[in-house]
């Protein structure tokens, strides 16, 4: 059984329900922002309930995009982990697409969802039936309609029965794709694989700077930019991720060391 991991945006989407995630598939980080200062009571609940599999990632400084980038921090530490696992970001946020999108190219199992309900699959309707998916990627349970029973001028007949619903076919899941592994994954354990060219011209830059380095992920951020790449955002913040995954720098809250 494939662990999922469900990372929350709570300045995004704020959650009050972890009913569906219940059950040792789950594991469950939820992010707050300094403004979040009062959680529902609902919510805390449940996370103690989950024990050792929930956990609060919370941030102690604001800034722009400043949350965005510790849920990409704990992504790459997590998919470069456990690269067999099934990855969730409960969030609005269309940002993380692109990052998400290269995760899914490098054969990780990663997708965003609005909310617990819908990347379950889980309509209101259902819910209220008190259906939960089987598994992350079920389809959504709906109750059998009974026909009505046929009318007959002399005698009751016994309505007729529904035929048995062919189950719909599954979509293609990275759970039935061949295992890959993550290159971050290999070029951490090497620590001397073949890097891309964007990659090696970042390293270089950082090598040349010596003590000038940037300190925090808003600063690398800023210094990747002014080398001009063409990165959007979110591809910076996955290159970040992948300078961690090859043990160029290591993240620390908002700061950053290197080992160049």
């Amino acid at each position: 059984m494939k662990t999922n991991y469900v990372l929350i945006d709570f300045e995004n989407v704020q959650v009050k329900s972890l009913a569906l995630l219940k059950g040792d598939k789950f594991e469950v980080k939820v992010f707050i922002g300094p403004k979040n200062s009062r959680l529902p009571v609902e919510l805390v609940l449940a996370m103690h309930d989950l024990g050792n599999r929930a956990d609060y990632i919370q941030l102690g400084v604001s800034g722009a995009n400043a949350l965005d980038f510790h849920i990409t921090y704990y992504l790459g530490k997590l998919t470069a982990k456990h690269p067999e696992g099934q990855f969730h970001i409960i969030s609005k946020d269309t940002g993380f697409d692109s990052l998400i999108k290269h995760l899914q190219s490098k054969g990780i199992h990663c997708k965003r969802s609005p909310s617990i309900e819908q990347m379950l699959g889980v309509g209101p309707a259902t819910l209220a039936a008190g259906h939960v998916a089987a598994h992350v990627a079920g389809s959504k349970k709906e109750d059998s309609k009974k026909p009505e029973p046929r009318k007959a001028e002399h005698k009751k007949t016994e309505p007729k029965k529904p035929e048995p619903r062919k189950a719909a076919a599954k979509p293609a899941t990275a759970a039935h794709k061949p295992k890959v592994v993550h290159p971050a994954l290999v070029e951490s354990t090497k620590h001397n694989g073949p890097v891309s060219g964007t990659m090696q011209t970042i390293i270089d830059n950082l090598q040349s700077r010596g003590a000038a380095r940037p300190r925090t992920i808003k600063t690398l951020t800023s210094s990747i930019k002014t080398l001009r790449l063409n990165l959007s955002d979110e591809e910076i913040a996955a290159t970040i991720a992948e300078l961690q995954a090859f043990g160029k720098i290591k993240i620390n809250g908002v700061q950053v060391a290197y080992k160049l």
